[in-house]
């Protein structure tokens, strides 16, 4: 920074200084002031100038993108700050969605840990597991050393491990429990994008006051989630846990069970589509009957290439 005068002159940059204090690159920077995201530089004789508001407008959109958003929303969003309608309460909305859900904080733990938790014996196929589950994530720099974003997870597959369990199943298992919670999790946020938050986001970008009001909703629903599946899996567990230990202790032969209708995870877009074509009524019958349709014309075609081998056999 220079002075002149006594006064503080503020910070200029060549295209190239900006880019090593943003993070950007040239091409990056040239192509935003193409697309409208960045103001043009100051010309002075040949040379373009930039300044400091250049370069928090560069961090600004590059937290923006870090949060998920496109350039397209980005572009009017900064619009909105421009013209005055405030850009603060979109950024505290997307600060409260992006902060953590769990009072739970993340640790640290070294393999010769890692492998003492789970017997003693390292086991590499496990620890990639682990990895591609992100139950564990490799510090940079350190190979002997791993985060750990939940240490509650890790130590219910330490307890389950040492219970017996192998530790592909216990794998597998969170694979299956992850999809279904996931789902749950949707479902969830599109009851209350429906129910509760449409009012408030129904602008783009929202007012800096539906922006805040929304953020304060999620700081009051956020832990409603958790709250009904914890409920919900207690009534659960206890249901069934009774009834299959009652038919573990009950000497007598077992009945032929009862087929219970069973639930199945499909993805977002395709119940979408079913409900445009047939309705969100008939959405369920119809997958039924689909699925129906699909086990029937397998069977024949089992049945005819069957029959086709018999009679090249005779």
């Amino acid at each position: 920074m220079s002075e002149a005068r006594g006064r503080k002159v503020g910070v200029e940059y060549r295209i190239e200084d900006l880019a090593h204090h943003s993070g950007a690159t040239v091409r990056t920077i040239r192509a935003y002031q193409d697309r409208g995201l960045l103001p043009r530089p100051e010309r002075r004789g040949r040379s373009n100038v930039y300044g400091e508001a250049h370069l928090a407008r560069l961090r600004q959109i590059a937290d923006l993108l870090d949060r998920g958003y496109t350039l397209a929303s980005i572009k009017e969003l900064l619009e909105a700050w421009d013209t005055g309608r405030g850009l603060g309460g979109v950024l505290g909305l997307a600060a409260e969605v992006d902060g953590p859900w769990t009072d739970e904080k993340a640790d640290r733990i070294t393999r010769a840990e890692l492998d003492a938790a789970f017997g003693g014996a390292p086991d590499e196929a496990a620890v990639a597991d682990a990895v591609s589950l992100g139950v564990l994530e490799p510090v940079a720099g350190r190979e002997d050393e791993f985060l750990v974003p939940s240490p509650q997870e890790l130590a219910v597959a330490v307890e389950l491990h040492a219970a017996g369990v192998p530790l592909s199943a216990i794998a597998g298992h969170l694979r299956e429990l992850r999809g279904q919670v996931e789902h749950i999790a949707s479902r969830f946020l599109d009851f209350t994008t429906e129910h509760v938050f449409a009012r408030y986001l129904g602008h783009h970008p929202p007012t800096e006051a539906d922006a805040a009001e929304a953020a304060s909703l999620v700081r009051r629903l956020r832990p409603l989630a958790q709250q009904s599946v914890d409920a919900e899996l207690a009534r659960a567990m206890r249901l069934f846990a009774t009834r299959h230990l009652r038919q573990q202790l009950d000497p007598s032969p077992a009945a032929d069970p009862v087929e219970e209708p069973q639930s199945v995870t499909l993805p977002a877009s395709t119940m979408r589509a079913v409900k445009a074509l047939v309705g969100e009524s008939n959405a369920a019958a119809f997958i039924a009957a689909a699925a129906e349709r699909e086990v029937q014309s397998r069977r024949l075609d089992s049945l005819t290439t069957t029959r086709r081998k018999q009679r090249i056999v005779g």
